[in-house]
Parts: structure tokens; C-alpha cells; sequence
């Protein structure tokens, strides 16, 4: 019976009716084009204005392949068939591609590449805010070896910062902002070994509570007690908002970015999930947790929730005054195929078996990780099992605790002044020298007094930095 529900399945999702009425006229796709053709002549007038505004939004781990997944899921959340979906990134005009090796790592980690799009150096994994001249571990590697990032360089130019991140605020992605750590599993003390301790090298968290008064935002899935000098404490809604009061009269906030860090997963199966509606932009991470388990949908919901917030953001700014750049660190052994059809479930069946052992596979697979299951001898009959279920671990080809990243390049999606700047193939830490350049903070502001760029009274009023998933 289940053989014959699949075969039935299969013969109506590979019939004629797949297609759309209207894609079946060419004028649908010619005018399609000419559209699109329309829209990228309008480019050829370049936003030279200096941005006031600067926002990344850094999906951890959001590789092309999650990206075009993410776009199929998003569709079909809203009863379409998904692939000719846009999400909010795709509509950025200006597209590249980073290079994500580390200077040390074919396939990169989190530290290492956090360290290139925010301080603009590369470096060795695992190493945080330093340079490849730091070696992992070892602490008296790291004086004199200290990068900034684009943070310090908006607060030297009179800017106001934050982060907001679903994880820790400790975690390797954010921690390069703020930090230079050799290890960047050196988050407290406890962690650290005796002869780091002796070398005077600090932990991340205490460089955090240390650089607190410099980042006037701060949000993630931990909350954080008030720090010296506060007077003033409020927790909002339940989810751990902190404002505080430093005592020289500026306001800063610092909480808790969702509830708990659950996963951004749809209620009942479909539409919209549980996600810290009163802190905007904060859902979207843990995408890379969500690959690192082999829990395809875990990840995919997560990307689509990040584009959520990539849309609220896009609507409550202006492309004449604010550059938002959506990027991700790194890539992971993630992929989805086997010929199917025109909207076909994502976390579905390929319509076609293995050669060898006659049995079905998901669309989507990974080429290492904790899905790679032997039963009875033979891979695992995943007809049998609720592949589904939003804890479901595809199919892996290579039996790992973990599943791992990927080495691919990750596209670069850019819009507001300069965003032009964002092209073609770059290396990672090519990124926050094009931000600050279009805002004119940091080592490149010698264009500034252009007069084909003026300068707005208030450069840069806040620059948010928005990690999702670390």
C-alpha cells in the first residue's frame, strides 16, 4: 500500500498541471525579463551618498544552498509552489561572493571568519580579533597581534553601536566585534588554562563586560546582569530586556534576544513560529546549530526567519541613507536534489530510488554528519521513519558526531549608499572595509569631503550589527 501511495504521489507531482497556466506563455517570461532588464538600467545611477546607517546581518552558516532552500521553504510556507519565491535578500540589488578560507583552514570555522568580515584581517581558526600571526592556544602569541573592528571604528568616529545576536553574546560570530581571544573557547576563566591565565590573557566575557560602556546595544539568548555603574534595570516582556543607565546619562539595553534560544519553528506545522516578536530582527539564528545536527528544517526555518527580519529592517530603513549588507560566515556540506519536480515538498522525497539497495531518499542530504544510519546492515528505509518531523536528521554519506562546514563561497547580498562597492569575487574581510569606506569611518575617509559625496550632519547615528547564529 505504501508503495503504491508513493507511486501515485510521484505520477501527480511529475504531471503537466506543475506548471503554472502563465508560465506556459513565453510573454510571461519575456516581460518577466524586460522587467528585470528595466531595473538593472536604473542601477547605472550609483548611490555615492555616505551612509548614516550601517546593518549587517550575519546568518551563521547560511550557505548558497540554504539560501535557495530557504527561498522554496518560504514559498511553500505561504501555499505557493516556492521556487519562483523571492526572499527579502534577493531583492538587495548588488550580489558577490567571499572567500571564506581561513589563513590556516581550507574550510573555515566561525572565529576565524568573524574576524575577517568585522575586523577586516583573516586569521587562523578558532582564533578571535587577532591576527594569523596568533597561534590557537597558545596566549603568548596574542600581544601586540590585536585587530579592531568596524564597532571601534564607528565608536573613534563618534558612533553609536550594538549587537544582537541568538546566541550567546560570547559565542565566536558576535565575540570578534568586541574581543581578541587565541582560543575562542576561552569564554570565562573556567575555561581557560592555567598558563593563558598566567600570560595575562583575558576571557571573552570579561573583555565583553569590560567593553560594555563602548556598545550601546546589546542583545542575545543568555541575559546579562547590569554591569558597574548602572542604576537603572528593566526587564521587558518576560524576555530579559536590560536598560541601563551609565551614569554619564546615556541609555544603553542589553537582554535577551528570544526565548531560551528555541528554535525559530512553526506552530502546528506551518506559518508563522515562536520568536521574540518584542526585540525585531532577533529570530533567525542558529541556522549553523540547526546544519551542525543534520536537522534540515530546524536550519531551513531559522534562514527563513532571518529574512523576516532582513524585510522588517528593509521596510523601516531608507537605501538613501542606510547600507544593509545580509552575508554569512560560512557554508556547510548541506544539499538538496535528486531531480525533483516543480514544487516538491523541501524536506520531501526524491522521486526516484538508489541503485544499489532500491530504497528512497529525501531531497535533501548531507555529506557528512549524526543522519548516517545502518539498520539491520543496510542504510536506513526512511519510508519507515517520520522524515518530517522537525528533528529528523537527513541522510548523511559519512557517519560524524557533528556535521561540518563547507569550503564553497557565500554570496554577499548589498543595498543602500556605495553598495555597489559589494561585486564580483571578493576575499571576506574585503567586507567592513566597504562599509566603513560608504560611511565614512575607519582608515578611508579621505573621499569624504567630495563634493560628490557631502557629508550628512550625522554620519553614522547607529550602526547595528545583527548576528543570527553562532
Amino acid at each position: 500500500m505504501k508503495a503504491l501511495l508513493l507511486l501515485l504521489l510521484l505520477a501527480q507531482l511529475c504531471s503537466p498541471s506543475l506548471v503554472p497556466e502563465r508560465e506556459k506563455d513565453p510573454e510571461y517570461w519575456r516581460g518577466q525579463a524586460q522587467e528585470t532588464l528595466r531595473d538593472a538600467l536604473r542601477l547605472q545611477r550609483l548611490n555615492q551618498n555616505v551612509a548614516k546607517n550601517l546593518i549587517l546581518f550575519l546568518g551563521d552558516g547560511m550557505g548558497v544552498s540554504t539560501v535557495t532552500a530557504a527561498r522554496i521553504l518560504k514559498g511553500q510556507l505561504q501555499n505557493r509552489k516556492g521556487e519562483e519565491s523571492l526572499l527579502e535578500m534577493d531583492k538587495f540589488p548588488y550580489v558577490a561572493l567571499a572567500k571564506t578560507y581561513n589563513t590556516n583552514a581550507q574550510v573555515p570555522d566561525s572565529a576565524g571568519t568573524a574576524t575577517a568580515y568585522l575586523c577586516g584581517v583573516k586569521a587562523n581558526e578558532g582564533t578571535v580579533g587577532v591576527t594569523a600571526g596568533v597561534t590557537r592556544d597558545r596566549c603568548n602569541t596574542t600581544k601586540g597581534q590585536e585587530v579592531t573592528s568596524i564597532l571601534r571604528w564607528a565608536k573613534d568616529g563618534g558612533k553609536a553601536v550594538g549587537i544582537v545576536t541568538t546566541t550567546r553574546v560570547t559565542h565566536a560570530t558576535p565575540s570578534a566585534a568586541y574581543a581578541h581571544s587565541a582560543n575562542r573557547d576561552w569564554y570565562s576563566d573556567g575555561e581557560m588554562p592555567p598558563d593563558a591565565l598566567e600570560g595575562g590573557c583575558r576571557d571573552i566575557a570579561r573583555q565583553l563586560v569590560e567593553n560594555i560602556p563602548d556598545i550601546e546595544v546589546g542583545m542575545g539568548t543568555r541575559p546579562l546582569g547590569t554591569w558597574a555603574g548602572a542604576s537603572q534595570r528593566w526587564d521587558h516582556q518576560g524576555y530579559g530586556l536590560e536598560l541601563a543607565r551609565d551614569g554619564k546619562g546615556t541609555t544603553q539595553g542589553w537582554g535577551q534576544a528570544g526565548r531560551g534560544g528555541r528554535w525559530a519553528m512553526p506552530r502546528g506545522g506551518g506559518g508563522r513560529g515562536g520568536r521574540c516578536r518584542a526585540v525585531p530582527g532577533a529570530a533567525g539564528g542558529r541556522i549553523d546549530h540547526g546544519h551542525h545536527e543534520g536537522k534540515a528544517k530546524q536550519a531551513l526555518h531559522e534562514a527563513v526567519e532571518l529574512d523576516r527580519a532582513i524585510g522588517l529592517a528593509t521596510r523601516l530603513t531608507s537605501p538613501q541613507d542606510t547600507l544593509s549588507v545580509v552575508t554569512a560566515d560560512h557554508s556547510h556540506v548541506f544539499t538538496f536534489g535528486g531531480y525533483t519536480p516543480r514544487g516538491n515538498p523541501i524536506f520531501g522525497l526524491a522521486p526516484m530510488q538508489s541503485d544499489v539497495d532500491r530504497k528512497p531518499f529525501t531531497s535533501i542530504l548531507y555529506g557528512n554528519g549524526p543522519g548516517y544510519k545502518i539498520v539491520a546492515g543496510e542504510r536506513e528505509n526512511v519510508s519507515a521513519v517520520d522524515f518530517a518531523h522537525a528533528n529528523y536528521q537527513a541522510q548523511s554519506a559519512v557517519p560524524l558526531r557533528q556535521e561540518t562546514h563547507g569550503g564553497e563561497d557565500v554570496a554577499v547580498f548589498a543595498r543602500g549608499p556605495m553598495a555597489h562597492l559589494l561585486h564580483g569575487v571578493h576575499e571576506q574581510n574585503y567586507i567592513p572595509h566597504a562599509m566603513a569606506y560608504a560611511a565614512c569611518i575607519g582608515s578611508n575617509r579621505a573621499h569624504c569631503n567630495a563634493a560628490a559625496r557631502p557629508a550628512a550632519t550625522i554620519l553614522l547615528p547607529f550602526l547595528a550589527l545583527l548576528f543570527l547564529l553562532c
